[in-house]
């Protein structure tokens, strides 16, 4: 961290207050609306949802947001945005006031996420890029498992402290940043309408064919990624019914564990080893073998309860492997893919591609259990990692990963 200039230092201590803050929270809030405020289990799914839909569905506006007026104004009014959510969520008790929480939860997340990683790949530059995602992303795994340990020790109060105290963290960082992180110049679009410079913005990205590809290639990582939240935990259900709650924390602690201890490895060697889409094309194959230890067994009893909990953290770690390996390689391509212009526009694209894969992915997983055939969500879980993978390998040869340079201009 010590090695990278001021500006990347702050944005990533900065993502690791923003996941201590959030995860300190969020975890619980289900818990919150059902128990403490007494709704019904759907008010809570509306409640939950709407955060989910405005985030996802707002970070190409974000994404262009920045690239139009800068990263810096988007960083501090997404935390601002946040500070305001989460004092809200203290004090509501309506549904109408928890849908505006929710949604500006959710907004806040899609002004600040495209900024921070459009403003981090061109502090970092060319050179560095991938170094730096590594570390941040160390910080962001960080911020993950420190988060709900904060939250649940907070709530021997109540969750109206989480919530301030989530509050407090949005506002100091907004604070922080304002005073301390230097302002980037964002695009230059003078005497041209707002509305033409973004219809041609987004015509750019969807035009952007090897942008396009990668992006269908790589939201299958992104379902495979969330099954810690939903896959795994059902899987711990099934061993051991109601009582899953240390076993589900012991996966999350796992999955940030690794992360933490294998990224900047895992990075090193693959810059020394490997091209970047291999790298991408390899953690995708590991995180795909993450979900064959999962895959019904013939033990049963103790022994079996010992080989599931076993095989749910090697399927943890595996997939934060196969993650941290792949995302710095990810997020550099992105950048190139890009051209250097527009790149929170492209990481917004993304990140809303991403979120709908996950929504789908999501839907198919759960359908997938309902069919009682044991092995077949870990098959087809594992299957898509490999497809994925292949499609990442081919995107390599074929050159669509390593765009052309761009044609420098003949003068007289």
């Amino acid at each position: 961290m010590a090695s990278f200039d001021r500006p990347a230092r702050l944005l990533m201590a900065n993502q690791f207050a923003i996941n201590v803050g959030f995860y300190m929270l969020m975890p619980y809030l289900a818990d919150h609306l059902a128990h403490d405020l007494g709704l019904a289990a759907w008010t809570v799914g509306l409640v939950l949802g709407v955060r989910n839909l405005s985030q996802q569905g707002m970070f190409l506006v974000g994404g262009t947001l920045a690239d139009r007026y800068g990263c810096k104004p988007m960083i501090l009014i997404g935390c601002t945005l946040r500070t305001v959510a989460f004092a809200l969520l203290a004090l509501a008790a309506t549904l109408p006031a928890l849908l505006v929480a929710s949604a500006l939860t959710g907004l806040a997340g899609a002004l600040f996420n495209p900024a921070v990683r459009a403003y981090l790949a061109a502090d970092a530059g060319e050179e560095r890029r991938v170094e730096a995602f590594a570390a941040f992303n160390v910080f962001y795994q960080a911020g993950i498992l420190i988060g709900p340990l904060a939250g649940l020790a907070l709530l021997t109060w109540n969750f109206s402290v989480v919530c301030a105290v989530s509050a407090m963290i949005f506002a100091a960082l907004a604070v922080l940043q304002a005073r301390a992180l230097p302002s980037l110049p964002p695009a230059d679009r003078s005497g041209e309408p707002a509305w033409r410079a973004v219809a041609a913005d987004w015509r750019t990205v969807a035009a952007n064919r090897p942008f396009l590809l990668f992006t269908a290639a790589m939201t299958g990582s992104y379902v495979l990624g969330f099954q810690v939240y939903l896959a795994l935990p059902l899987r711990a259900r099934e061993l051991f019914g109601e009582r899953t709650g240390l076993v589900t924390g012991a996966v999350f602690a796992v999955s940030a564990l690794a992360a933490l201890w294998g990224q900047l490895k895992l990075t090193a060697w693959a810059k020394r080893s490997l091209s970047s889409g291999r790298a991408i094309a390899y953690g995708l194959v590991v995180m795909a073998a993450a979900f064959l230890p999962v895959l019904p067994g013939p033990y049963t009893g103790a022994v079996g309860l010992v080989a599931g909990v076993f095989a749910l953290a090697l399927c943890a770690a595996l997939l934060a492997w196969g993650a941290a390996l792949l995302y710095p390689f990810e997020m550099d391509t992105l950048v190139r893919l890009s051209d250097n212009r527009l790149i929170a526009t492209y990481y917004g694209a993304y990140s809303t591609a991403s979120g709908v894969a996950i929504s789908l992915g999501n839907l198919a997983v759960g359908a997938l259990f309902d069919t009682g055939v044991r092995w077949l969500p870990w098959a087809t879980l594992a299957a898509t990692g490999l497809v994925c993978a292949a499609m990442v390998a081919r995107l390599h040869r074929s050159g669509h990963l390593t765009p052309a340079p761009a044609p420098v201009p003949v003068t007289g």
